[in-house]
């Protein structure tokens, strides 16, 4: 690992990775919680639960796989092959889960579900806890590390518009249970292509040394608790990736009951996304010229004033809800490109204080926390849903709500989020940037 700027082949070939990440972190988010409460007939409280309950399992198994994915590398001196395994079984499982086997009932459907969402969320962390620690690993150079995470980001974006977009579009025009099977496996054709493009693109990538794993959970936990630095940046992007998952679980409610028009969500969706891969430049400029801490603040600021600007979607102009929604989408783009791009920088500096590997269980932790974020967002907007007395119906069919079910769905759209994501600016201490500053120290 060197300060050496990192060739085009190596980051195109880590970024290919974001089509995994990005089509599982994006579709079950968007979908999952109308296939149950419009197609299997899943009360909402109910359904949120379920979207919850095996990402709840992700949470205590992502540090696990971490720890796997440590030892695989000092045993391989690559984590290539968890990459490949892990995003091969994600692909078919995430096609299963949306296979609707049709057992009869609400309460058997539902069950399958869960049963393959333990699955897809296992097979996922064998795959994401390598890839959030491999940046730690490529390259040791401070705005290096940067401008590989704008490559990662600018190719998630693409990929969360091509499945975010192409999913509802393809459960739209097919309609039902049909248009969620082939969705399905629309998704799981990305994910199997980001795969096997990040299993390629870094066959010659560098490594990092191979240093020895914590040998003892009690050593990695006694780690934890005096690693300030990474906590609270922990802390943040938990509390904000909750806040975007709640944000994702809206746009299709939004699209039907608030703008009345289900076909707008593939357009809500590119809105939001679209803006992201016009400006990664410019957070990468913000992070070179002002640091990386400052831009997560400015990123967070823009984010929650748009989120706050939709609170009045109901009475906006279609044209300005739709200029809302693509400031979110510029806010969007940096809270994701700053705690990626500064995580590695903490992992390394930890590395050298301790001098035993930190980036595979470190990155568990770190996926466990963005899992939990992800997770809680769709049962959060679900129990909102609840309180504010949503009908759910069967087949996806539309039926009429009360007044009180479209000022749920707006406010769990638009303020709820807005604070989860205004959250972070204060969670933001000054032990990041300490933690910040060191490794700018080591990686100069």
């Amino acid at each position: 690992m060197s300060n050496v700027a990192l060739g085009r082949r190596t980051r195109l070939g880590y970024s290919l990775g974001s089509f995994v990440t990005g089509a599982f972190g994006t579709v079950p988010g968007l979908l999952l919680l109308p296939y149950l409460t419009d197609t299997m007939a899943v009360p909402a409280a109910a359904a949120g639960a379920i979207v919850l309950l095996p990402k709840a399992w992700d949470v205590l198994f992502n540090p696990v796989a971490g720890r796997i994915s440590d030892a695989g590398l000092a045993r391989r001196g690559s984590r290539r092959r968890s990459l490949l395994l892990g995003g091969l079984a994600l692909a078919v499982c995430f096609a299963a889960l949306f296979a609707h086997p049709g057992f009869g009932s609400p309460a058997t459907d539902a069950a399958y579900v869960v049963a393959v969402f333990f699955a897809c969320a296992t097979a996922f962390a064998f795959f994401q806890v390598p890839f959030n620690a491999l940046p730690a690993e490529l390259t040791a150079g401070y705005h290096e590390r940067t401008r590989l995470t704008t490559w990662r980001i600018a190719v998630l974006a693409l990929a969360i518009l091509v499945s975010g977009a192409g999913a509802p579009a393809i459960v739209s025009a097919l309609g039902g249970v049909p248009g969620y099977r082939v969705m399905g496996v629309f998704v799981g054709v990305l994910i199997v292509a980001g795969t096997i493009g990040v299993y390629l693109g870094l066959r010659r990538a560098p490594a990092g040394r191979l240093l020895q794993p914590t040998p003892t959970w009690r050593a990695l936990l006694a780690t934890m608790r005096r690693w300030r630095s990474f906590r609270w940046l922990l802390a943040v992007y938990f509390v904000q990736a909750l806040g975007v998952a709640t944000l994702l679980a809206g746009v299709s409610y939004v699209a039907r009951y608030v703008l009345g028009d289900a076909d707008l969500q593939a357009l809500l969706f590119a809105g939001f996304v679209g803006p992201a891969l016009l400006v990664m430049p410019l957070w990468d400029r913000i992070g070179r010229t002002g640091g990386k801490l400052t831009g997560f603040r400015v990123a967070s600021a823009v984010f929650g004033a748009a989120l706050v600007g939709l609170l009045f979607a109901q009475v906006l102009p279609l044209a300005a809800v739709f200029c809302f929604v693509a400031a979110a989408g510029v806010g969007y783009a940096g809270i994701q490109v700053f705690p990626l791009a500064i995580l590695p920088d903490l992992i390394t500096a930890e590395e050298e204080r301790t001098g035993a590997t930190r980036a595979g269980v470190t990155a568990g932790v770190w996926t466990a926390a963005e899992t939990l974020g992800l997770a809680l967002g769709p049962g959060l907007f679900g129990l909102v849903l609840g309180a504010g007395g949503y009908v759910s119906s069967a087949g996806g069919r539309l039926v009429a709500q009360p007044d009180s079910a479209v000022t749920a769905i707006t406010v769990g759209f638009s303020a709820l989020p807005a604070v989860l994501i205004l959250l972070g600016i204060p969670l933001l201490r000054r032990s990041v940037l300490d933690g910040e500053r060191k490794a700018e120290v080591v990686g100069s």
